[in-house]
């Protein structure tokens, strides 16, 4: 294990309209280990010209203007609220692409990952983003293998995160890998936040996720959400929305993205997450009980949605806790 003192310069690259939260979360949390865990980061914030820059929330930021760094450790490229501010970035795309190769890790938070995808960072490799943006992704560079589920996902030297607050469980993984566990652990109660979210977790609540608009789809998603121990096939699920089976197939879909199959899966493994974590409960009685029937098809699922097994799941939320 790499100790504290080791010098690791962390350089945060932003642009004007950043999304202010991308930065201050694992910025902060970076700070800490500085100020109060004597971890050697050196800790700065560039952008492609140096000097005042202002976020979205009207916020200016002290930047520094880039340097020669033969020796840059890591850098993490912050997201923005809307893709039109990510578009216009070109400069910054080519900054990142220039500093890449002598960097040791590379990152994103949010949707900072447009930004590694167009410095061509990404190409081949498992990314994560805001899952609002996660399917723009993917079209606009479909050699990525976008998995929208992901807090956040390391492949190789890169890692990229989900939105906003991810940040913080991308800068708690590091501070772990680079100073050791307690030294994460410690941050994150200064965060006041859980340690840590695993990347595997889920971004959101699957009802987020899918809630549509109001109207029948919303309804179907209600009614299987207080039926999930009982069988939901998708002609249930349609009459319960009031409409032919073959025409709720395609309205689920087009304002779901979601399959009706998989949707009352994830709703399940939703349902059965805390009680998997947060209980001694046999697998076999949580698996009755949400409606997956039997303990292999709730482990196949978890492993889809949440990266590792039931098993997996307790052992790391009982290891969290202690």
């Amino acid at each position: 294990m790499p100790s504290p003192s080791v010098s690791r310069s962390i350089w945060f690259v932003v642009f004007p309209g950043f999304e202010l939260l991308d930065l201050g979360g694992p910025l902060c949390a970076f700070n800490l280990a500085v100020d109060f865990h004597k971890a050697a980061y050196d800790v700065r914030v560039v952008s492609t010209s140096g000097g005042l820059v202002a976020g979205s929330a009207g916020v200016a930021i002290d930047t520094m203007a880039p340097t020669v760094a033969n020796h840059l450790d890591t850098l993490v490229v912050v997201g923005a609220p809307t893709q039109d501010i990510l578009y216009a970035q070109t400069e910054t795309a080519d900054l990142v692409r220039a500093i890449a190769p002598r960097t040791r890790r590379k990152a994103s938070v949010c949707t900072g990952a447009f930004l590694l995808a167009e410095a061509g960072l990404l190409n081949g490799r498992r990314a994560t983003t805001h899952w609002r943006y996660a399917a723009e992704l993917q079209r606009r560079h479909p050699s990525i293998k976008v998995d929208a589920d992901r807090i956040f996902v390391r492949e190789d030297d890169v890692w990229t995160s989900a939105g906003i607050t991810a940040g913080i469980d991308l800068a708690l993984a590091m501070i772990e890998e680079d100073c050791g566990i307690e030294v994460s652990k410690a941050i994150a109660r200064d965060l006041v936040v859980y340690h840590r979210r695993s990347g595997g977790q889920s971004q959101f609540s699957v009802m987020l996720e899918l809630e549509p608009r109001p109207g029948r789809i919303r309804d179907a998603l209600t009614y299987a959400r207080t039926h999930l121990d009982e069988p939901l096939s998708v002609e249930r699920l349609a009459d319960a929305a009031r409409i032919s089976p073959r025409q709720f197939a395609r309205q689920f879909a087009a304002e779901t993205g979601e399959t009706p199959a998989r949707a009352v899966e994830r709703l399940r493994c939703e349902a059965a997450l805390p009680r998997i974590e947060g209980t001694s409960e046999p697998f076999d009685q949580i698996a009755l009980q949400v409606g997956f029937g039997d303990i292999e098809r709730m482990r196949r699922v978890c492993l889809r949605i949440y990266g590792h097994s039931p098993q997996a799941l307790r052992r790391r939320s009982l290891a969290a806790g202690a």
